[in-house]
């Protein structure tokens, strides 16, 4: 189980197409720190399994077919970020909400704007990690149906981020959060344009309920 609190942002280092999926190496400090073969990660929200590692430099992952069609893992390139996050221990500290690293789908950026300016802006217009930045919104375009799954105000995972909605359009599928200046330079959202993919994981929370719901009417 993870939370949804990125701990650091890794490199695709290299990749390797295998008959039946694909291999990642990716380069890491933090993350790369204290593992153990069999050790779960999340990779920008999607749960995979530590083959091999080099402490505090990379660890190697291998997608199945399913996870490369589910993701858009397989569409990186050597060089391309991702987020981090180790699974959580025992007795760790809960920060965000319950992420199983279950991407359902995959969503859409459809639209990134400041909120001090109330005006949208390219990646490269954007203050980096060095200037002075204020809180954005980011708004996500979701897969057709699972807008059922979330609320105003509840959570949900994008890119293995535990974010709160700040709003939902229903009628038009379309959710959008509130990015606090240390996650917009923590993660890869940075990076993010519209029309970009994000993985998508909803509050399983949800779907409990509606599997119980289900079941007492049928």
């Amino acid at each position: 189980m993870f939370t949804g609190i990125v701990e650091e942002t890794g490199e695709i280092v290299t990749r390797e197409r295998t008959d039946d999926g694909l291999r990642l190496r990716i380069g890491a400090n933090e993350v790369a720190r204290g593992l153990e073969h069999g050790q779960s990660i999340s990779v920008s929200g999607a749960c995979l399994t530590v083959e091999q590692f080099v402490a505090s430099e990379w660890f190697e992952v291998f997608l199945a077919t399913e996870t490369v069609e589910r993701t858009y893992l397989g569409d990186l390139a050597e060089g391309d970020a991702v987020n981090l996050e180790r699974a959580m221990p025992a007795d760790g500290r809960f920060d965000g909400h319950v992420v199983q690293g279950h991407v359902d789908a995959v969503a859409t950026v459809s639209n990134v704007e400041s909120v001090e300016e109330g005006e949208a802006l390219r990646a490269s217009e954007r203050p980096t990690g060095d200037e002075p930045g204020g809180d954005w919104f980011f708004e996500f375009e979701l897969p057709e149906g699972y807008d059922r799954y979330v609320v105003e105000k509840g959570s949900i995972t994008l890119d293995g981020i535990s974010l709160t909605v700040a709003e939902l359009d229903a009628e038009n599928g379309r959710v959008t959060v509130a990015i606090i200046p240390t996650t917009y330079e923590l993660t890869t959202l940075a990076d993010k344009e519209p029309g970009d993919p994000v993985h998508l994981e909803v509050d399983v929370l949800a779907k409990y309920v509606e599997r119980l719901l289900e079941a007492q009417f049928d």
